[in-house]
């Protein structure tokens, strides 16, 4: 052993478990993935990003959101759906008075739900990246 080989980094092997999930992420950042796993994958990356008031408004912005709230509902759960409609309540209220306090309060609210549920969240996607192996 020479004198700096211990400033070698490692060269760390990826687990089959971590390939297939990086493979399903490049995957949807190149338009490959299927629906209704695209929306939810945008969706994740949009509230982990800034929340259910960024996710709205770049959906909204960029797609089609009431098509797009329709393919999630297919894989959340009913206290995911729920909190997706709460938030969707408050967002439109926001739209109409951006000083809505209890509206900026709900959304807040929602994004903490998603966040408590977010184990249930990375099992769907999980789930669906054992379709991707090399």
């Amino acid at each position: 052993m020479g004198l700096f080989d211990i400033f070698r980094k490692k060269k760390t092997e990826l687990t089959e478990e971590q390939l297939r999930w990086n493979k399903m992420w490049n995957l949807w950042t190149e338009g490959e993935t299927e629906s209704p796993y695209t929306e939810f994958m945008t969706y994740q990356s949009e509230i982990n990003n800034g929340g259910h008031d960024q996710y709205f408004l770049n959906i909204g912005n960029t797609g089609d959101l009431q098509k797009e709230m329709s393919a999630l509902v297919l894989l959340l759960s009913p206290e995911l759906k729920e909190n997706l409609r709460k938030a969707y309540e408050a967002y439109i209220a926001l739209e109409e008075n951006e000083e809505d306090e209890k509206a900026i309060e709900i959304l807040e609210k929602c994004d903490n739900v998603f966040y408590e549920n977010e184990e249930e969240i990375n099992n769907i996607l999980e789930d669906y990246s054992l379709n991707f192996s090399d």
